[in-house]
């Protein structure tokens, strides 16, 4: 919401009579305006009258319309007297009461409406009383018929000037009272304000083609009437006082009376358009420059609601939009800086280990997600063992990320210190479960550890899918399973820790989440294991990172531009073909930079 012009309290009394000051000049200058040109077209142009009935005429219009003024001013002053309260409350700084402050709300919005509609009513009295007074001057010596057409041409033409004042006082109270609606609206909601009178833009664009440009003709087609009523009354000799007239007179009075509707109606038609510019395209042009500003990443851009229409609901809707937008930035900000904090969290190279090649990689289909693997050094260096921890949290976003770090927190914490596998992953599942109770989110561990030297593997599942071990001498693929639940389910669950011997040179261990053979095609069908194992299968000589890379890239082509639904986390340990190779080739790249990896210089 766009903040109005700053007005303290102290001068609030004060500003809204300045503008209560403007409103009552403006309503009594259009009504008076009005009422001399519908009085100058019928004593000047449509008539002809005597000095005195005009003076008469003048005199009545005189006393009528300051009567009528006074009777505006207290009816007016009435209907405001809520408002009136509130800005005597306002401006002595007090506490004001919700149900005043709608009222004065309602109050403030209605004011062009009750300014508009006293004005009709006051024409309505004017153009009745108009009537009386012209049927009653020509009572002597006419007939009722010839009475009661003039007195009806009186009224219908003092109630269609009205309808015009009328609309030209609605628009112009309008424009003047946008300067203080928002300060009675000062968090929004005008559009949405019960109760109150709303001109939607089509009925607006239908009052102002009508005022504009039908009702001039429509006058123009009585005035024709009216003048061709005279020369027929003439030519039959039907009324005495229309023999007293020449059609020369009839034909220039006819002339003089179009010349001047015409001028009225083009005048009118320019006061109308002006203020319906003012009430259309000032609004649309806001809009539009703060469009640009929000396409040039201005979040702050915003416009002012002073409308209480469409446009308004408009601008109230463009100002959401932009919050929302400004709020869906630093989200994603938010977001951006989640998902850095949380890739630092998993490794950033991977890790060189004397016999193993070993490559890890995680791809969230979020900002951030769940999934998680680690790689583990051993707090004695001459054993040569090495730990490899892959995990999944239930769902994925921002909640899991965040679980997804106090669990890599405990592992790590907790892997320092000494004990078996087993005994690490019952102390982590007994805490997180007590940060995850009742919330109903848990995380499935695979942790496993190699024992390069002895040739043995260890792990312990943890509800985690088993970890996969191909040999490509037998070309047999072997699951590493084991008994467990997930963490954060069962606090005092005790895990069990699983061994395999005989781990050989060429051998291949691949530890996934099950977003790699989970993943679908656009026709719904799951990549599946048995496409993993192909591609293992095939790619068995390759390196390790070699070899992950194939598999994400099978899995992205199976995709087919599909949007992921889960995070993938793949890694690949590979036995070296011959473990004295290995050594050497790794004792040669950690001189060269002792600083990186996991390995250890040996003899």
């Amino acid at each position: 919401m766009v903040a109005p012009e700053e007005v303290d309290d102290n001068t609030w009394l004060h500003f809204y009579r300045s503008t209560r000051r403007k409103l009552g000049f403006l309503t009594i200058g259009a009504n008076l305006i009005g009422a001399l040109i519908v009085t100058s077209y019928f004593t000047f142009f449509d008539a002809a009258l005597a000095d005195e009935q005009i003076k008469g005429t003048f005199i009545v219009l005189g006393v009528l319309f300051i009567g009528l003024v006074i009777l505006a001013s207290i009816v007016i002053n009435l209907r405001q007297k809520d408002l009136w309260r509130y800005i005597r409350l306002k401006s002595a700084g007090r506490i004001i009461d919700s149900a005043l402050h709608r009222r004065a709300q309602r109050v403030v919005l209605d004011l062009p409406f009750i300014s508009a509609m006293m004005s009709l009513f006051n024409w309505l009295v004017a153009g009745v009383t108009m009537s009386l007074y012209t049927a009653l001057r020509l009572t002597s010596g006419n007939k009722f018929s010839a009475i009661l057409f003039d007195a009806s041409r009186t009224f219908i033409g003092v109630i269609v000037g009205g309808i015009v004042v009328c609309a030209i006082i609605f628009f112009s109270v309008e424009i003047v009272c946008r300067r203080i609606w928002p300060h009675f609206f000062p968090e929004g909601g005008m559009v949405n304000s019960p109760c109150t009178f709303r001109l939607k833009l089509p009925v607006r664009m239908l009052v102002i083609f009508t005022l504009a440009s039908l009702l001039p003709i429509v006058l123009m087609a009585v005035l024709s009437y009216n003048k061709a009523r005279l020369i027929a009354e003439l030519s039959l000799g039907s009324s005495e006082l229309i023999a007293a007239m020449n059609p020369e007179e009839i034909i220039q009075s006819l002339l003089y009376s179009t010349a001047f509707l015409l001028a009225t109606a083009l005048g009118v038609a320019m006061i109308l358009s002006r203020l319906f510019a003012a009430a259309i395209v000032r609004p649309v042009s806001r809009l539009e420059n703060a469009m640009a500003r929000l396409g040039k990443g201005d979040l702050t851009a915003a416009v002012p609601v002073e409308n209480n229409d469409e446009l308004g609901t408009l601008s109230e809707n463009f100002n959401r939009m932009t919050v929302g937008l400004k709020e869906r930035y630093e989200l994603r900000r938010s977001l951006d800086l989640a998902r850095e904090v949380q890739q630092n969290l998993l490794p950033v190279d991977n890790p060189e280990v004397k016999g193993l090649d070993i490559a890890g990689k995680s791809i969230y289909c979020d900002e951030t997600g769940g999934d998680y693997f680690d790689f583990l050094e051993n707090m004695d260096p001459d054993s040569n063992k090495f730990t490899v921890v892959i995990g999944d949290v239930s769902e994925h976003g921002i909640p899991s990320a965040l679980l997804m770090a106090t669990a890599r927190a405990f592992i790590r914490q907790r892997s320092a210190m000494t004990g078996s596998i087993a005994r690490v992953v019952s102390d982590v599942n007994r805490q997180l479960t007590r940060d995850v109770d009742g919330t109903g989110r848990f995380m499935t561990l695979f942790y496993l550890r190699i024992d390069v030297n002895r040739q043995l593997l260890h792990w312990v599942r943890a509800g985690h899918d088993p970890a996969i071990l191909y040999d490509p001498v037998s070309d047999r693929f072997e699951e590493l399973n084991g008994e467990g639940i997930a963490l954060g389910v069962i606090q005092n669950w005790h895990y069990l820790e699983y061994e395999k011997a005989g781990l050989t040179a060429g051998q291949i261990v691949m530890l996934s989440t099950d977003g790699l053979w989970e993943a679908q095609n656009p026709q719904g069908d799951m990549f599946g294991k048995e496409a993993i194992y192909e591609i293992i299968r095939r790619n068995s000589a390759a390196g390790a990172q070699e070899l992950l890379d194939t598999l994400i890239d099978a899995v992205t082509r199976f995709h087919k531009g599909r949007q992921r639904t889960d995070d993938i986390t793949l890694v690949i340990v590979k036995v070296y073909e011959s473990l004295n190779l290995g050594f050497r080739f790794l004792n040669a790249r950690i001189a060269a930079n002792p600083r990186r990896g996991w390995g250890y210089a040996t003899e």
